[in-house]
Parts: C-alpha cells; structure tokens; sequence
C-alpha cells in the first residue's frame, strides 16, 4: 500500500502527544508502515518541517538533542519517500489547492501529492483532512 504521510502524524511518533485519538490514529500509520510493500510518500518539503519542529522543541527544551538524532535516525530507515514532483507543483496546483482550501502551501503539497498520485492521504490535521474530503480524495 501507498499512502501521502503529513507531518502531524510523524510529530505524533515523536512526542506522543495529542488526544488518545490522534496518538492511536498515529500508531496505527506507524504499524503499516512498518509492514511489507508498504511505503509512505511525502513531498519534499516534509524533512524540513520535521527539521523544523525538532529545533523548535529543542530550544523550548522539550526534547533533547540525541533524542531527536535517534528519532532521524528510525526516520531515516522507514518506508519514506520524498516526491521529487512536489517541487514542480509549488506555484501551480500547490497555490491554487491551498488558496480554494484555506491551507498554507506547505499543507496544501501533500493534498497536492496525494491527489496527483491518486494516493490517501494519513494526517491528524483536522483543515487537511476535511480539504482531502471535499476535494475527493480518500483518507487511510
């Protein structure tokens, strides 16, 4: 299985935080990934948001410096692909999906991507998820 991976639900992997939902929801994600055939397709902006809520916790002291080089570590061994095609979409289909949708266009990539590769979409964002519904596209 091939499915789009938003950041809310690797952020959820690190910190194990959110409602019980949200955490089972992540878990669940994290299982199939870990399962046979199974591989998790990003755009090419997803390391540097992961990047980026590792040096924001990091500064607020909310996680410590090995641990999040461990976590990049596991990151790194997943079933995790970057779409090298993102890119392309960035002021195309990206901006006109983030304007019809009210997302940023860092949220509106994987909405991007998971529309053009025809591919669900695993996120905890509440706006992404209802955006990938009214656009027709299904969710894991």
């Amino acid at each position: 299985m091939r499915f789009v991976l938003h950041n809310s639900v690797v952020m959820r992997w690190l910190f194990g935080d959110g409602t019980a939902q949200a955490q089972a929801y992540a878990a669940r994600i994290l299982d199939l990934l870990t399962q046979q055939d199974h591989l998790a397709l990003v755009p090419t902006v997803w390391a540097l948001e992961v990047g980026h809520v590792i040096v924001r916790a990091e500064a607020k002291a909310m996680l410590q410096e090995a641990r999040a080089a461990a976590f990049v570590g596991i990151l790194a061994e997943m079933a995790i692909e970057a779409d090298l095609g993102s890119n392309a979409q960035a002021l195309g289909d990206t901006l006109q999906l983030a304007r019809r949708h009210g997302l940023s266009t860092y949220d509106a990539s994987y909405l991007e991507l998971a529309l053009r590769q025809g591919l669900p979409l695993a996120s905890n964002d509440e706006a992404l998820n209802k955006a990938m519904s009214s656009a027709g596209g299904r969710l894991v």
